[in-house]
This record gives structure tokens, C-alpha cells and sequence, in this order.
């Protein structure tokens, strides 16, 4: 079975309490290079989501710091021109529709350029036709917004034991400090809704196929509106 590290969905938390039982359990606990196509067909995957404004506001403020303090990687030129201009997500969130062309083109080519904001959840799925194609090797699929939940179901379906949890800390979990300014006002979040449109889609057609094979988890649940604003 294969877990997909789809980046910024809780998974740096999941392979953290799955690692000490994973060969036991026959889990391959991938990275964020491994995408649905890499697995053979026929093999069971499994993965989550988020909504794609949380997962925006949390990949922008761990490559402000560049992934600080369980990982230190470097920005990219461009990464570094994206962060002397845009102090917080919300600001960069705004830019997207800022009245000068020139400021718009910096936001857009921030969005494009730093990790995480600019990886897309077809980029690991490729598509909604591929998605279908792969339902009967797809067993699971979690959010991030009910990780602890989605998480104990994962665990109880490989039969392993209640001892497994995920990690309580910051660096272990690879989670932002609470000291962060998440908010995003109107404005940004009409903005992000637009720029993540697709990302929206790639969730609506993920809660389809789990409601369709029973899959279970909060995703088949009618209450978490990801259908963008």
C-alpha cells in the first residue's frame, strides 16, 4: 500500500506515526516526488487533501522560513523576491488583484514560484478521467481538517495497533506556530478561490469517488464546504 505525499495535507505527521510499523504493515510512506501514475496499477493508494486557502496560508508561511525548524531549504531567487515584497499571505493574496499591472505580475509570479503555493492537486492526480481510471486501487482518502479522525480510521484499516498516534509537537508534525497570521479578508479569499479553482474540482471529484466506493472518513460527509467562495 502507498501513501501519497500530497504537500501540505498533515502527511510530514502521518508518515511520523506510521514509520516504525510501515515495513511490518508492507507501507511505502512516499514522498512529495511520487504521484499517482508512479504507482502500479493494480497497487492500493491512499492519501489526503486540504482545503486549498488553509493550504495556501500554511505553504507560504513554512517557506517564509523556509520550512524552519524541522527542514532548512533554502529560497529559490525567485522565492526571495516573493518574500521581500509580500510579508504575509493575506498581502500576496491581495495582489492577485492589485490595480497596478506590474504589482499583479509580482503576485502571480510569487504564486507560480514558491513550493507548495505553486503545486496543484492534479500535479499528483493528473486528472479527473486518471483519477476514475485508478478508483479501485484508491482505499482512502483523508482530510487534513479531520487529520486525528481520518487518521484513526487509516490505522484501524491496516490493523495496526492504537499506540501509532500522530505527533503532538510543532516540529515533528511540520505544523506553522500559532503565532502566524493566518486571516485572509474578503478580498484574498475571493482571490485564492479563483486561483485554486481547480483544486476545488480535484476535492468535489475525490468526494465523489469516496461517497461512490464507500470509502468512509470525513470526506464523504455533506458538512466541509471545499467548493471554493
Amino acid at each position: 500500500m502507498h501513501f501519497l505525499h500530497i504537500g501540505k495535507t498533515g502527511g510530514t505527521a502521518i508518515k511520523h506515526a506510521l514509520k516504525s510499523a510501515a515495513a511490518q504493515a508492507g507501507l511505502l510512506l512516499h514522498g512529495h516526488d511520487v504521484r499517482l501514475h508512479d504507482v502500479a496499477t493494480g497497487e492500493l493508494v491512499f492519501f489526503f487533501l486540504r482545503n486549498p486557502l488553509a493550504r495556501f496560508v500554511s505553504a507560504f508561511y513554512s517557506r517564509q522560513r523556509e520550512g524552519r525548524p524541522r527542514y532548512v531549504i533554502p529560497w529559490s531567487p525567485d522565492e526571495e523576491a516573493a518574500f521581500a515584497r509580500f510579508r504575509s499571505a493575506n498581502e500576496l493574496a491581495n495582489g492577485l488583484s492589485a490595480a497596478s499591472t506590474a504589482e499583479r505580475r509580482k503576485a502571480e509570479r510569487a504564486m507560480s514560484s514558491i513550493v507548495h503555493v505553486n503545486n496543484r492537486y492534479w500535479d499528483w492526480l493528473a486528472s479527473a478521467d486518471y483519477l476514475r481510471s485508478r478508483a479501485g486501487d484508491i482505499c482512502f482518502i483523508g482530510l487534513q481538517e479531520h487529520l486525528a479522525e481520518d487518521f484513526a480510521i487509516v490505522r484501524a484499516r491496516l490493523d495496526l495497533p492504537q499506540a501509532l498516534r500522530l505527533p503532538d509537537g510543532d516540529v515533528d508534525a511540520h505544523r506553522n506556530p500559532a503565532s502566524v497570521d493566518r486571516a485572509l479578508d474578503e478580498r484574498a479569499v475571493h482571490n485564492l478561490s479563483a486561483w485554486y479553482a481547480q483544486d476545488f474540482a480535484a476535492i468535489e471529484e475525490c468526494r465523489r469517488l469516496a461517497r461512490e466506493r464507500q470509502l468512509g472518513g470525513s470526506i464523504c460527509r455533506v458538512g466541509d464546504d471545499f467548493s471554493g467562495r
